[in-house]
C-alpha cells in the first residue's frame, strides 16, 4: 500500500511531491533541506542546517513507524565544498552506528540559502514498531 506523507511545508504542494512516500517496508525521503518549516526560518550555519535537515527527514520517517537508524541509502548534496568539514560531525552522529550506503555531491541547491540537502531511504523492520 502507498502511502504519502507531508510536512507541510509550503515547497511541497508548490512542487507537486511529498516529503515521503511509503510503499510497503520502504520509505523514499525526498531531498530534504535544514528549513525549519513551522517558522518557514533557515539557519545560516552549515552545521545547524544539517541537525535540522535531519530532524525533519527523522520526522517524516517517524511518521511512516520509522526512524533514521531504519535508513540504508543516503545521498547528501550541497553546493560549497568548502561546507562540507562542519557537517559531517553532524552526519557522524546521526549515522556512525546506522552507517548507510552514502553518496555525497558537490552541486547547486535551488535556494542560495541552503548549504546541505539529504534524502534517504530507508526500509521498516516487519515487526512494526
Amino acid at each position: 500500500m502507498r502511502r504519502l506523507i507531508s510536512s507541510g511545508s509550503p515547497f511541497e504542494a508548490a512542487g507537486g511531491y511529498s516529503r515521503a512516500v511509503v510503499d510497503g517496508e520502504w520509505i523514499f525521503v525526498a531531498g530534504t533541506t535544514g528549513f525549519d518549516y513551522a517558522a518557514m526560518t533557515i539557519a545560516d550555519d552549515p552545521a545547524e542546517q544539517a541537525r535540522q535537515t535531519l530532524r525533519n527527514i527523522a520526522a517524516a520517517l517517524a511518521e511512516a513507524g520509522a526512524s533514521l537508524a531504519d535508513v540504508v541509502r543516503v545521498k547528501y548534496f550541497m553546493p560549497n565544498i568548502e561546507d562540507w568539514p562542519r557537517i559531517v560531525p553532524v552526519l557522524g552522529e546521526a549515522f556512525g552506528t546506522i552507517r548507510p550506503a552514502a553518496t555525497a555531491l558537490v552541486c547547486g541547491l535551488v535556494d542560495p540559502r541552503m548549504k546541505i540537502e539529504i534524502e534517504v531511504t530507508a526500509r521498516r523492520a516487519s515487526d512494526p514498531r
